[in-house]
C-alpha cells in the first residue's frame, strides 16, 4: 500500500505496536464511552477508562508521537507521522489515548517553537504529561475569520498587562473541564500592515472574565466532555508576559501552526475513511437484500470501488504533501497542503456517505460511528480555512507561476 513512500523500519514498528494496542484496548473501549456521553449527569465528564488507557499507552511507548523533537517527542518527520495519524484516525477516542489530539497538537508545537522557558515549564510540560488540556481561540463570530486578516478581537496594552474584551466560537477543547490554557489570537496594533496586527497571548481558562457562552453543535453532536464552545472575554486581564513570540507574530504562528496540522487532520481522515471502506466491505458480504448479499449489486459494488479509488488517492497526495513539508518547509509545501485540505475531507465525506447509506437506517444511527464521523468529517471542510479559500489560493499560485 502505498509503496511509492514506503515506511522507515521504525515506522513500521510504531505502527504495528498501534494497531495492535488499538485492537486490544481502543475499539473494545468505545462502547463505554457512547454509554458514557449518553447518560446526561456524566457526559461533561471524563471517563476513568481514558486516563487508564494513556496510561497505558504511555507505558508502552505510544506517547507524543507527533512532536518532531527528540526530547519532548518521538522525533519522527511528518511523512513518517502521518502514518501513524491515519491508524489513529480511525477511532474517533484514539488519538487522545496517546496524547496526540488536536487541538493540544498544535498548541504543544506552537509553545515548543514560540514559548519562552516560563512558558514552558507552566503549560507546554503539562501537555506533553497529557495533565491538563488546551483550546486554541482564533476564528469570531462577527467577521469571516477564514481570512485571518479580519480578526478583530482587541488585545490592549495596559502597564504591564494586555485586556481582552470580545468574542469567540468554534473554540475546539474549551468545554472539557480539563482545558487550563488558551491560546488566543487578536490586535494588538491595529494600525500596523494587516499581517502584521495581530499577536497571539495565553489565556488561563480561569482568568477573571473568560466564560463559556454556549456550547455548539455539528449536527446535533457536541463531542462532549471536549466540545466547541463559544467564548466571551469581559475585561480579560493577563500580564505583558503570556504574549508568544513577539506582538505582531500572530499570523506567522497561525501558518507554523496549520502546515502540519493539516497533514494530522487529512491522515487521521484517510483512517477513518478506510475503517467506513472497509465496514462497507464487511456489509456488503453479508447482508441480504432481495435475496442476494448486496455486494451482489451493482450499486454496491460501485460504492466500495470508487471508495477504495478515492482513499488511495487522498492517501498518496497527503503523504507526498508531508514529504514536500520535510524537504521545504511550510512555504515550500504549501500549494500540496491547500491541495490535501481540499480534497480529503471531501472524500471522507463522500465515502462515510456511501457507509452510510449501504448501512440503510443503522448508518444514521448511534449504533454505528458513521454518522458522528460524517459530522466530524464535514465540519473539515470549514476549519483550518474553507475548501473555498485554498482553491482560489491554489488556482492563484497556478496562474502565477
Amino acid at each position: 500500500m502505498s509503496e511509492l513512500f514506503p515506511m522507515s523500519e521504525r515506522t513500521r514498528e510504531l505502527d504495528a505496536r498501534l494497531a495492535a494496542f488499538m485492537a486490544a484496548h481502543v475499539y473494545p473501549a468505545e462502547t463505554e464511552f457512547a454509554e458514557w456521553d449518553r447518560d446526561p449527569a456524566r457526559r461533561w465528564t471524563i471517563p476513568p477508562l481514558l486516563e487508564s488507557l494513556k496510561s497505558r499507552a504511555r507505558a508502552e511507548g505510544l506517547w507524543n508521537l507527533f512532536l518532531p523533537d527528540p526530547v519532548h517527542g518521538a522525533g519522527l518527520k511528518n511523512l513518517e507521522y502521518a502514518r501513524l495519524a491515519e491508524r489513529m484516525g480511525r477511532s474517533l477516542i484514539a488519538s487522545e489515548i496517546f496524547n496526540c489530539s488536536a487541538p493540544d497538537t498544535g498548541n504543544m508545537e506552537v509553545l515548543h517553537q514560540f514559548g519562552s522557558a516560563a512558558q514552558q515549564t507552566q503549560w507546554l510540560n503539562p501537555l506533553l504529561e497529557g495533565e491538563i488540556r488546551s483550546a486554541f481561540a482564533m476564528t469570531e463570530p462577527d467577521v469571516a475569520s477564514s481570512d485571518a486578516t479580519n480578526i478583530a478581537l482587541p488585545i490592549v496594552r495596559s502597564g504591564d498587562e494586555y485586556v481582552i474584551t470580545g468574542r469567540k466560537w468554534w473554540t475546539t477543547g474549551a468545554g472539557d473541564p480539563r482545558c487550563k490554557i488558551l491560546i488566543v489570537m487578536g490586535v494588538t496594533d491595529p494600525g500596523a500592515d494587516p499581517h502584521r496586527r495581530q499577536s497571539m497571548v495565553l489565556v488561563p481558562m480561569a482568568t477573571p472574565g473568560v466564560r463559556v457562552a454556549r456550547a455548539l453543535q455539528v449536527f446535533g453532536y457536541d463531542d462532549a466532555p471536549h466540545g466547541h464552545v463559544e467564548l466571551a472575554f469581559e475585561d480579560v486581564r493577563v500580564p505583558v508576559g503570556n504574549l508568544l513570540h513577539r506582538e505582531g507574530s500572530g499570523f506567522e504562528i497561525a501558518q507554523a501552526r496549520l502546515g502540519p496540522g493539516r497533514i494530522h487532520h487529512c491522515m487521521r481522515l484517510i483512517g477513518l475513511a478506510q475503517r467506513a471502506l472497509e465496514a462497507m466491505v464487511e456489509r456488503a458480504r453479508h447482508r441480504v437484500a432481495f435475496g442476494r448479499p448486496l455486494g451482489d449489486l451493482g450499486m454496491a459494488q460501485e460504492a466500495i470501488a470508487l471508495s477504495r479509488c478515492e482513499i488511495e488517492q487522498a492517501r498518496l497526495l497527503t503523504l507526498q504533501a508531508a514529504a514536500t513539508l520535510d524537504a521545504h518547509g511550510n512555504k515550500g509545501a504549501k500549494d500540496l497542503i491547500g491541495m490535501i485540505k481540499i480534497v480529503a475531507p471531501r472524500m471522507a465525506c463522500a465515502v462515510l456517505d456511501r457507509a452510510m447509506q449501504l448501512h440503510g437506517g443503522g448508518g444514521l444511527s448511534q449504533d454505528h460511528f458513521l454518522a458522528q464521523a460524517y459530522a466530524g468529517a464535514r465540519s473539515l471542510r470549514l476549519a483550518d480555512v474553507p475548501d473555498e479559500v485554498h482553491i482560489a489560493a491554489l488556482a492563484r499560485s497556478m496562474l502565477k507561476a
